[in-house]
């Protein structure tokens, strides 16, 4: 009966103080510090821009066609001279082809490049993304990816000196 008797009277002691921190959340802990969500810009639409984006993948076209074209050319003098040792005729020829190849690759390297920089003077201005130029720009990569990959898959065929 002491016990309950102390225990009560504790009881009461901390019920009569207003001291202690109350557990409710405090405003700063209900705050919400994620960013707003803002619309995506739209850009409007741009015929200059256009234009550009236009002639540059008609010269793209160009030069994958010229390339596919001469990449056959270039295989079959690579096959040629695969057997044959390095500085002979069928080998020279062959690197005369990869040559004409790497022309041609940097015509897309251009093309890739000035897309690039349209892209980059878009950034620099905070232009939204243009998706025209966004698309072309990545095509270019990938055709110049690809006209790299292949010249050097046939480098790699030919016999070193």
């Amino acid at each position: 009966m002491i016990r309950a008797l102390f225990l009560l009277l504790l009881l009461a002691g901390c019920a009569g103080r207003r001291d202690y921190p109350s557990l409710l959340p405090r405003a700063i802990e209900t705050r919400d510090d994620a960013e707003p969500v803002r619309p995506a810009p739209v850009a409007a639409p741009d015929p200059a821009l256009d234009a550009q984006i236009a002639e540059a993948r008609a010269a793209l076209a160009r030069s994958a066609a010229s390339f596919a074209s001469y990449l056959e050319r270039a295989a079959a003098l690579v096959a040629r001279a695969k057997s044959g040792p390095a500085g002979s005729e069928a080998w020279l020829d062959a690197q005369a082809a990869l040559a004409d190849l790497d022309v041609l690759r940097a015509e897309s390297s251009a093309r890739t490049s000035d897309l690039e920089l349209l892209t980059i003077e878009r950034a620099a201005t905070n232009a939204p993304a243009y998706p025209a130029l966004d698309a072309a720009y990545a095509e270019a990569r990938a055709q110049l990816k690809d006209q790299v990959e292949r010249t050097t898959a046939l480098a790699a065929q030919l016999p070193t000196g």
